[in-house]
């Protein structure tokens, strides 16, 4: 079930306070969450890279250009997954919302469209009705 605006602004508030308070403590709370995960990630990423670049390596020593391709390939998958993985990455002391806030916001907006829609609707069929 989510939670309301209301408790969604109260949590973020003492998560705030938290942070204001005793960042190493709440830092500690957060445990492996999103943010090593993303390091994580993000190391695989650049380790896999130096392999990408070992393999293009051997190929031009071996004269396969078959294992460059190879090489070149991880190179490039590599990248994108450390790119893609520090980008997603939250600051320090940054709690990532269940779903983003631009993801929530779209939603609402688009409800609040459909009940406009609803109430015109509706207008016009009691309109014509009287």
């Amino acid at each position: 079930m989510p939670l309301s605006e209301h408790e969604q602004r109260m949590l973020e508030q003492m998560e705030r306070a938290l942070y204001a308070e005793d960042p190493k403590f709440a830092t500690a709370l957060e445990g492996s969450g999103l943010r090593t995960y993303t390091r994580r990630r993000v190391y695989q990423a650049v380790a896999g890279f130096l392999v990408g670049i070992a393999l293009l390596m051997a190929g031009m020593v071996a004269q396969q250009i078959w294992i460059s391709v190879v090489g070149f390939l991880v190179m490039l998958g590599c990248a994108v997954l450390a790119v893609t993985g520090w980008r997603k990455a939250p600051k320090p002391g940054e709690h990532p919302a269940a779903g983003g806030s631009g993801e929530r916001g779209r939603p609402r907006q688009r409800r609040t469209v459909m009940n406009r829609i609803e109430q015109r609707w509706q207008r016009r069929r009691d309109e014509q009705g009287q």
